[in-house]
């Protein structure tokens, strides 16, 4: 029988803290969030590799030390609601909830969405909540939000994820230029979102954030 603490233990030990990324929410909810519950059956052997874990569809689960760097990145606290963009089965979803007040994670697909809910339960993240409807158009009736974050790649940014951020909330994005990738924060202020770099990165573009999907919106 595979040891999947075992490799969890050696994922946060060779992938995260390596990675710079120490705080100790992070850590924990890596340590104990069950990664393996959150891919297709087929793939659970690799679920602790540090690679990226293609689904199909265009989608995929970001490297470990993607979303652990990611999370780093936007700090959340225990009294914010955080919007979760394209989790599919839900791993990063879980993740957050570990240190959030409440995540909203919005899928397309309503067979997904409620198997994804499921497996949140299971998991016992009982403050996340999947929203079923078009990604690119997040889940305004639950918002506004602290912190928003897109799991895959990102070539343009729909002004109505940006406007379902709270002042002074934070979002995180993949934004990728051909093969090259850059993870980027950006904080709301009186209205206006400012970016900076955070780290290096790389994921296939969603399919709703491809530059022809959102100029045609």
């Amino acid at each position: 029988m595979t040891d999947f603490a075992a490799r969890r233990l050696t994922m946060v030990d060779t992938q995260i803290r390596p990675s710079d990324v120490t705080k100790f929410p992070i850590i924990d909810a890596m340590l104990t969030v069950k990664r393996e519950n959150f891919v297709p059956d087929a793939q659970r052997e690799a679920a602790y590799v540090g690679d990226l874990i293609e689904l199909g569809g265009g989608r995929s689960l970001l490297e470990p030390r993607t979303l652990a760097k990611m999370l780093d990145a936007v700090n959340i606290s225990k009294d914010e609601v955080v919007l979760d963009i394209a989790p599919a089965l839900g791993y990063s979803t879980a993740v957050a909830a570990r240190m959030a007040e409440l995540v909203v994670a919005v899928e397309t697909d309503e067979e997904l969405a409620s198997e994804t809910q499921t497996l949140l339960m299971d998991a016992d993240a009982d403050n996340a909540i999947v929203h079923v409807g078009p990604l690119e158009q997040g889940a305004a009736e639950h918002g506004p939000y602290d912190v928003i974050m897109i799991q895959g790649g990102v070539e343009q940014l729909p002004e109505a994820l940006l406007d379902q951020l709270k002042d002074q909330g934070r979002i995180v994005c993949l934004f990728m230029d051909g093969d090259l990738g850059t993870v980027r924060v950006g904080h709301k202020s009186a209205g206006r979102v400012s970016w900076r770099y955070a780290f290096n990165a790389s994921a296939p573009v969603l399919p709703a954030f491809c530059a022809e999907c959102v100029f045609s919106l």
